[in-house]
């Protein structure tokens, strides 16, 4: 489901590893192999090089994402070869509770994904060349989605959510809120009105991925009964930087 819910733009398959990349954005998520059966750990080094290869091609560093899935002696390779951690994330799900249909107010979400990718880069000061590719992606993605804007007259975009509804589940994804708007429950509204759409269409459990030093966001999911399921690390031989 993360990955219907965030598709790259190339995927391969070398064995059971998954291979994703995507030039237009520089998400970990899009551009890392995947291992998805621990038993698989035949010929390691010779499926790294080529892997370093094709992400060479792509103007990418290799990058491995750590899952539990991950074989062993792969892991025990990269502790070998000094492969450092430079990424940790957590990833988070929850039951949807029911909605309150009495008071709560139901958020539309946007049609405009050019007025939401704005708003994103906006709020995380990202530069505008990265529009193109963070539009690419939302475009592809094949379940329905909700795309959540708060903004002001005043202050203009203040926090933004995608909501991928997928089955009876439901991908919580690119939430952001402006420094101006912290700590005065943005946050929390973004996310109830999220899970509320996702609700209404169906769905019962939630999911996200949230970085682990991420203190804050990790602090707000729990309030709407988060809890972790696995963590997940990124891993890239040499200086991750």
């Amino acid at each position: 489901m993360g990955f219907r819910a965030w598709p790259a733009a190339s995927v391969q398959y070398d064995g059971s590893w998954l291979i994703r990349l995507t030039p237009g954005h520089g998400s970990k998520r899009l551009n890392s192999v995947n291992p998805l059966d621990p038993s698989d750990y035949r010929d390691i080094a010779a499926r790294l090089e080529r892997a370093a290869r094709l992400f060479s091609d792509h103007g990418r560093p290799l990058t491995v994402r750590q899952t539990p899935l991950t074989p062993l002696p792969l892991v025990e390779h990269m502790d070998t070869m000094g492969w450092p951690v430079f990424s940790e994330t957590v990833v988070m799900m929850a039951d949807i509770p029911p909605n309150d249909t009495s008071e709560a107010i139901e958020h539309l979400p946007l049609r405009d994904i050019d007025r939401f990718v704005d708003a994103r880069l906006s709020i995380c000061g990202e530069d505008s060349e990265a529009k193109a590719g963070l539009s690419e992606i939302i475009n592809a993605i094949k379940p329905e989605c909700g795309l959540f804007l708060f903004e002001s007259p005043e202050d203009g975009p203040l926090a933004v959510s995608l909501a991928v509804h997928d089955n009876d589940m439901a991908g919580i994804l690119q939430v952001a809120v402006a420094e101006n708007a912290r700590r005065q429950g943005t946050g929390s509204a973004i996310v109830n009105a999220s899970l509320r759409w996702a609700r209404l269409r169906g769905a019962r459990t939630a999911w996200l991925a949230v970085e682990s030093d991420n203190t804050a966001a990790i602090r707000l999911y729990r309030k709407f009964g988060f809890q972790d399921v696995y963590r997940y690390a990124y891993r890239r031989a040499g200086d991750p930087r």
